[in-house]
């Protein structure tokens, strides 16, 4: 009775064996199909289950091979479609900025424009020659009297606040110019007038050195004096 039961535990070995060794073959099979479907079903979120636990996994590799190249053509097609969101995004904005430019340039001139066109508005019309003329004569200091310019010695009656010790060597200076206008008839050589400028310009100075120490009219009428000087020395004595 022992010897006839060893074939059949023998046998049942064997076959637990063979059952074994599929089992593991079936496992590396499936194990090596969802290897190789996950890239496939990563492009889509899950694959085409939509993450419901069926659809991940190709039944056949021919069926993984053409699952894989759809993602492939889908994700190509979904890029060129960004691209060219992206290209046409980028027109939009160049054209639009270069709008911008145009109209900023518009606007600028025609600021100039329309301030140009009030400034010459709020001016006037231009002055005429004789308007000028007239301007000038009106703006030139006022003539000097006999008494403050005697037009036969030459002499020179200076406001108050100028015949001060401080103005002595102007004084002088000026004094002797006009005496020899005068001595002449009135006539002036072009040398003396330089001199009566240059003259009055050092007195003007040193008058304004001192300007705190006058009232503001005392100060006025001496300014205008010396003005007044230069002004008779450009005109003809007598």
């Amino acid at each position: 009775m022992a010897s006839a039961s060893c074939p059949s535990v023998v046998r049942s070995f064997d076959r637990l064996r063979v059952t074994r060794r599929l089992g593991a073959m079936v496992l590396l099979a499936v194990g090596l199909s969802a290897a190789w479907q996950q890239p496939a079903a990563a492009q889509w979120g899950g694959g085409w289950g939509g993450g419901m636990g069926w659809g991940n996994w190709a039944s056949t590799a021919q069926q993984g091979a053409q699952m894989g190249l759809a993602a492939v053509v889908r994700s190509q097609g979904y890029a060129n479609l960004q691209n060219s969101e992206a290209a046409k995004n980028w027109e939009q904005a160049k054209t639009l900025d270069m709008q911008n430019r145009a109209q900023w340039t518009e606007t600028y001139f025609e600021m100039r424009k329309t301030n140009k066109a009030e400034r010459a508005a709020a001016a006037g019309p231009p002055i005429t020659q004789e308007q000028a003329v007239r301007m000038a004569k009106m703006a030139a200091p006022s003539r000097l009297g006999a008494t403050q310019l005697d037009p036969v010695t030459g002499h020179i009656e200076y406001p108050l606040i100028l015949t001060a010790d401080i103005y002595r060597e102007y004084r002088s200076r000026l004094d002797s110019l006009f005496a020899r206008r005068a001595a002449s008839g009135g006539s002036l050589r072009y040398d003396d007038f330089v001199a009566i400028q240059d003259a009055v310009g050092q007195f003007t100075d040193a008058l304004k050195a001192h300007i705190s120490e006058y009232a503001a009219g005392d100060y006025g009428r001496a300014r205008n004096f010396l003005d007044s000087l230069v002004h008779e020395a450009r005109r003809p004595g007598g």
